[in-house]
């Protein structure tokens, strides 16, 4: 009889378990193809060989990121319904992850996300699925941080 209650206890928690693997798995995350390189952002820390973090203070950012309302002068545009390829984000061996972390992490990028001042990228977001924040991201994590303009200490 005790074996039946722990079966019957143990069978709702698998069955509870791969429902819920099975919904982790599905959720599709914001991702950029570059090339023959993909950069996606991932939620699981450990996983992501670049982690980038935001800031309020320009002071400690690392790297400005400009929000623009032209599309023309960004440097990253995302727009969503203009025909994407579906598939273009597959991971691959070459795929980049990227996770923002609460905090910055040693050798990580510290991300100043503005619409206005210097900027070493700009940014144009119109899009259901990427948010401001998540464009900044790719595009740093894209780069490895590396600035794209001149030095943003004006």
């Amino acid at each position: 009889m005790l074996r039946f209650k722990f079966l019957a206890s143990v069978v709702p928690l698998l069955a509870a378990a791969v429902f819920a693997r099975a919904e982790i798995g599905s959720v599709s995350h914001p991702c950029i193809a570059l090339g023959e390189t993909t950069v996606e952002l991932t939620p699981l820390f450990w996983t992501a060989g670049v982690h980038v973090a935001f800031t309020d203070d320009p002071a400690r950012a690392t790297v400005r990121v400009q929000i623009t309302d032209d599309a023309d002068t960004a440097d990253f545009t995302v727009v969503d319904g203009l025909g994407s390829e579906p598939d273009s984000c597959q991971a691959n061996p070459s795929t980049r992850l990227v996770s923002i972390a609460a905090q910055p992490v040693d050798g990580g990028q510290v991300i100043y996300l503005s619409s206005e001042g210097p900027a070493d990228y700009r940014i144009y977001v119109r899009s259901k699925t990427f948010s401001q924040r998540e464009a900044a991201a790719l595009i740093v994590g894209a780069r490895g941080g590396q600035r794209h303009l001149q030095a943003a200490s004006l």
